[in-house]
Order: structure tokens, then sequence, then C-alpha cells
């Protein structure tokens, strides 16, 4: 049973600092967190998992150690072969246009991948398409105005994303893999909020900052201080019969 306590989010955000340096040891850490967080909400054993940007798979184990038979996609080659040989059962295709049969997966996933979407509307509408009714779709984001909103630009995005871009292209001699306009985009928790309140096919189980213990969960339901306290932004629908 997940428990989110204090000591959880201080080891959370302790790997979190080395996401740039040691990123296998962060996303090993986060990939056993979230799939501990999804089977709080739904059973994985025997479940069918779609994991919308899997990237180079570091969730695959974790949620195959659940039990769950795992499915992800991504539409980036490199991401895909990040690791090497692009991991099993990883397929190349769109968050916005998923190649999935409406009404498929038990559960449908995503993890920080919102924000990287022009489009995000299209690839939430999308999630909840493919689930079955009685599924879970567990997404978490990184809100715009989080402190980690730039990503490597950050905190110079609260001066605009453009400008945060160059400056880090000026001091580093290098773009930032996370381009402003281009593969990254300003995205907020109460727009995501606001979206899943208006679905008529999915209902808002849940929404809460992923990181944080569970006394600090009322973060989320305060509009202004959830965009900069939440850090990364946590919604929970079930799928409507």
């Amino acid at each position: 049973m997940h428990t989110a306590t204090l000591s959880r989010s201080v080891k959370l955000f302790r790997a979190f600092r080395n996401e740039q340096t040691d990123r296998d040891t962060f996303y090993r850490t986060l990939a056993e967190d979230s799939a501990n967080q999804v089977e709080s909400f739904t059973p994985l054993s025997g479940k069918v998992l779609l994991d919308v940007g899997g990237g180079p798979g570091y969730f695959s184990a974790a949620f195959r150690a659940k039990g769950a038979r795992y499915v992800g996609l991504d539409p980036d080659v490199g991401e895909l072969s990040a690791r090497g040989t692009p991991g099993q059962d990883m397929v190349r295709a769109s968050g916005t246009n998923l190649p999935v049969r409406t009404g498929s997966v038990d559960v449908c996933y995503s993890s920080n991948v919102l924000e990287h979407v022009s489009q995000p509307h299209d690839m939430l509408s999308e999630m909840v398409r493919v689930t079955k009714p009685g599924g879970t779709v567990f997404l978490s984001f990184t809100p715009w105005l989080s402190p980690w909103g730039g990503h490597e630009t950050s905190p110079w995005h609260y001066l605009g994303g453009h400008y945060a871009a160059r400056r880090f292209a000026a001091k580093t001699g290098a773009e930032p893999k996370n381009r402003f306009g281009t593969s990254l985009f300003a995205f907020s928790f109460g727009a995501a909020l606001a979206w899943a309140r208006r679905r008529d096919d999915a209902t808002l189980v849940r929404a809460f900052p992923r990181y944080h213990p569970s006394w600090a969960s009322w973060v989320a339901h305060v509009p202004g201080l959830r965009e900069v306290a939440s850090w990364n932004a946590v919604l929970v629908l079930r799928k409507n019969p």
C-alpha cells in the first residue's frame, strides 16, 4: 500500500536533484514509487497498462513487478533508445493520436509528458478514450509555474520561456533539451482540473501534488498556490460506464 510520508518526499526530492546527472537512479526511484502510487487507486495484477510517453522504459520493470501487462509508447526515437535498444513492448507513436482501440486498456498512465505536448487536451482525451469503462487514468505533469516548470532552464522560466532558453544557451553553449514552444509548453494545474471536471465520460477521483506527503495534498485545491507549490501535479480519473 502506498503511503505518502514526509520521508518518502525527502527521498524523492533528493533523487530529483540528480535527475540531470544520474537519470537511471532518479527514474528507477520514481518508477517504483509511481507503481505503488497507481496501485493505491486500482489493482495492477493481470491488468493491461498503457504508459503514454514511456520513453526508454524506466517504468516497465516497476509495473511488471506488480503483475501488470505493460505497453509503453513514445513518439521520439531518441527517447525510446536512450538506454540502448528500445525496451520490451515499447512502440513508437504519438500521445495525441494513440494507435490503441477505444476502451481496451485497464490503466492509462503518463508521467511528466503532458508539458511536452503542444496539444495537451488532445492527449488527455485520447487517454480517456482508450481506457475501459471502470478503468483508471493516472497522469502527472509539471505545471509551468512550478519551480521546475522550465526544466533545465529553471528558475529563469519565470521571466519567460524564450528568455530562459536563450540564457541557458548563452551560459552553457548548448541548446536546452526542453525548448520552450517546441518541446516544452506552458500548461497549468488549473487548466488540467478544468478539463477533467468538464468530462462526461470520466470522473475525477483525486488531484494532488505528486511528491508531497499526504497531509500537504490540500495544496492542489488552492488556485494560484497549486501552480507554484505542487511542483508536480497528479490527476486520477475513473472512466464512466
